[in-house]
């Protein structure tokens, strides 16, 4: 019996792991308008992923000598002056593939339609540089609206950028919808960033696109009106991921 505890106690301490695991942490300074002014994490990366007290999330984007300025993610109302901050040293990502098409997400990759998780294939940064122009493949086929007039005087192709300018009710957002209705058929997958609209207003846009039986090929980021500056500063972010991937 003696002997049998005796070798037992032996192993254990041969087994014995004595590493540590060691963290930087650091204490918030100040935040208004879900931007978080924070002190003690000097090793911090730009666009590196925070965790501040009761699991809110945060990204790294100004850093400055003595503190950066962190971008929160949902609800900041329980963080306050002094609260701590943890590093993850791993840049922000966000979820990306098929399955997130059809769905309604938010700023974050995250499902907002009410229709469960979302358990996406893979990951991709949510701001990342991007490919030159020599890495790009060339345009050569063409991106056709559906709108007479645009396709007749303006060639568009899949992978240009082409940008809708003009005042507002001067109808840029019936031109996208249209243009995302007419890719039906056409093995071309579209994502659609609805920045500081009434969630009223983005109802009846994913109602339409679903009638249409355009949400199929469909990925639709929202960051409402009623969202945080700073989630509707990272939905395009979130959105040019989704679509690159």
């Amino acid at each position: 019996m003696a002997n049998d505890i005796s070798s037992i106690i032996k192993n254990r301490i041969k087994s014995y792991d004595a590493s540590a695991a060691t963290s930087e942490e650091g204490k918030v300074i100040s935040v208004a308008d879900g931007i978080a002014t924070v002190a003690g994490l000097k090793e911090t990366m730009a666009g590196e992923l925070l965790i501040f007290e009761g699991g809110t999330k945060g990204m790294a984007l100004n850093l400055e000598e003595d503190y950066i300025g962190v971008v929160l993610f949902g609800r900041y109302t329980h963080i306050e002056e002094g609260s701590k901050v943890s590093r993850t040293n791993s840049v922000v990502e966000v979820g990306t593939g098929d399955e997130l098409l059809g769905r309604v997400v938010d700023a974050t990759a995250a499902a907002i339609d009410g229709r469960g998780e979302i358990n996406a294939s893979s990951k991709m940064k949510m701001e990342r540089k991007a490919p030159g122009i020599m890495d790009r493949q060339s345009v050569f086929e063409p991106l056709e609206t559906g709108i007479m007039a645009i396709d007749s005087m303006i060639p568009i192709g899949k992978g240009q950028r082409e940008l809708i300018i003009g005042d507002r009710k001067t109808g840029k957002t019936s031109i996208a919808i249209d243009t995302i209705l007419n890719q039906k058929g056409k093995n071309v997958k579209c994502v659609y960033v609805s920045i500081g609209q009434k969630n009223s207003t983005l109802a009846v846009t994913a109602q339409k696109l679903e009638d249409a039986g355009a949400m199929e090929y469909t990925t639709i980021v929202a960051a409402s009106a009623s969202e945080s500056d700073a989630m509707q500063f990272v939905a395009p972010y979130t959105g040019v991921a989704i679509a690159e991937h």
